[in-house]
């Protein structure tokens, strides 16, 4: 299950065996999640963090009468939590979108293994800084991009999270969420979010069925998102 996460790893930076062997000795607890399940609920105090090995998750807080918005999707080769080994408590929630596999790794041998290797420990630290840019470019598209253009956005982001795990063409991938978890992404209506998707389809940028997305135009569909990839940070790059 670790695998996944050094080949991530990997994209960014070289490790060694020695850093491998590591990794690999970390231990981690399977766990199989179906769809539409809360895995880290507000409030929580967390004592392992959750590795998504397949499947989707998404970061989500809730308002007083019950809407929610998703701040981040989560890939295989995601920590859905690693920041919840400082930050104590959550203040969102995780749930399952689809069908999850998850490997659960102690805090404790978290901790270990960032005081015995700096370098590992910098790797670590650059997934919840890149975690932290994903959040900024969201924040950016929901308030100054139409509806239109954020679903564009979210459409190429994942394309690339899921290339850099070997999950994606560049243009086919697997994305089988609803309309109404999407609207929550983007922040519409689902019936907006319909519309949108039939629109994006109309301009012939994009066909989207039975869960499968292809992008049929990536220029066109990625001028219109105003999409720059550089803030997932994966080039090859010492940290």
């Amino acid at each position: 299950m670790i695998e996944i996460l050094i080949h991530k790893m990997e994209r960014r930076d070289h490790l060694s065996e020695a850093e491998k062997h590591v990794m690999r000795q970390l231990p981690v607890t399977r766990r199989r999640v179906p769809a539409g399940q809360i895995i880290v609920q507000e409030g929580d105090r967390q004592e392992v963090s959750l590795l998504l090995a397949s499947g989707f998750a998404g970061r989500f807080g809730i308002l007083k009468e019950g809407e929610r918005q998703f701040t981040q999707l989560g890939v295989p080769g995601d920590f859905l939590d690693l920041h919840s080994l400082l930050l104590k408590r959550m203040d969102h929630s995780v749930a399952t979108l689809s069908a999850c596999e998850l490997g659960a790794i102690p805090h404790r041998n978290l901790r270990d293994l960032t005081e015995s290797d700096p370098h590992l420990a910098r790797l670590l630290w650059l997934e919840t800084v890149v975690d932290a840019a994903i959040h900024r470019t969201w924040l950016v598209g929901l308030g100054r991009r139409d509806a239109l253009a954020r679903t564009a956005h979210l459409l190429c982001e994942t394309s690339v999270r899921l290339e850099a795990v070997g999950l994606s063409d560049g243009s086919r991938f697997d994305l089988p969420l609803s309309q109404r978890e999407m609207a929550d992404m983007v922040g519409i209506s689902t019936v907006h979010m319909n519309r949108t998707v039939q629109a994006l389809r109309a301009r012939g940028l994009i066909d989207w069925e039975g869960g499968c997305v292809s992008i049929l135009d990536w220029d066109r569909l990625s001028t219109l998102a105003e999409f720059d990839p550089r803030y997932l940070r994966l080039w090859h790059e010492p940290v």
